[in-house]
């Protein structure tokens, strides 16, 4: 059974019609991809039951039914976890490149400005949620600086990307197509460098193995020595960024 689901590409799903007696807290999906059942916890908490092209909606209720002490154990982890603050005041803390920085004020005056950590921001004023107006500069960040990383590193590893696109994603890090586009979360500004990178070569070693194959995971160790690091800290410190 698969544990809590990250990033990547993971498959693509479709609700399932005509399901009755389903659980209020799980959502049956049918996959034409899936050869067996699946039982998944989305980071908004959501439990996701897929069931697989040749699979029934009775089966799927009794394999829920048997992994109902994995579902509620895999809640509670997910409670415990740290998550980012609702509203984002002046004086509150932050992930940003990978800390958790405080917003400080920076410039008064006409054009006041924040800084968190060593970048500095432009803002409305200082009083009231400054979340929103940061959000935007983050994701123009973002825009800038995780396309020109990609291309980066698609030249040190020979890889032939055709198109970077930064998206808003809620439940990937990354995403790529077999016609050579990759497609990245912009949250990846607020992690460690190590984790972007990480993020990044395991896209770029899809265009060359497009599957989760002991040979893909052997490509991605020899250009990403410390991945496991990184799936560490995402695991530890996806739900700061809502994933």
């Amino acid at each position: 059974m698969d544990q809590e689901t990250q990033q990547d590409l993971f498959g693509d799903f479709a609700p399932t019609a005509g399901v009755h007696k389903s659980p209020p807290d799980v959502v049956f999906q049918r996959s034409l991809r899936a050869h067996r059942y699946r039982l998944t916890l989305r980071r908004d908490g959501t439990a996701i039951a897929t069931i697989p092209a040749r699979g029934s909606e009775r089966e799927a209720l009794r394999f829920l039914e048997q992994n109902r002490e994995w579902l509620e154990r895999a809640r509670a982890r997910q409670r415990s976890r740290p998550r980012s603050p609702d509203t984002w005041p002046l004086g509150g803390h932050v992930l940003w490149r990978g800390e958790l920085l405080e917003i400080r004020k920076a410039v008064e005056g006409d054009r006041p400005q924040v800084c968190i950590g060593a970048d500095v921001f432009r803002v409305s004023g200082f009083h009231g949620d400054l979340r929103p107006t940061l959000l935007s500069h983050f994701l123009r960040r973002a825009k800038i600086e995780l396309p020109a990383r990609t291309w980066e590193l698609a030249a040190e590893t020979g890889v032939d990307v055709k198109e970077v696109t930064v998206r808003d994603q809620r439940t990937r890090w990354g995403s790529c197509s077999s016609s050579g586009t990759i497609s990245l979360n912009w949250r990846l500004i607020q992690a460690p460098a190590f984790v972007r990178d990480y993020i990044i070569y395991h896209e770029l070693m899809h265009l060359r193995e497009m599957n989760h194959s002991p040979r893909f995971w052997a490509r991605v160790g020899e250009v990403c020595p410390n991945w496991e690091d990184a799936e560490r800290w995402i695991k530890q410190n996806g739900s700061l960024l809502g994933l």
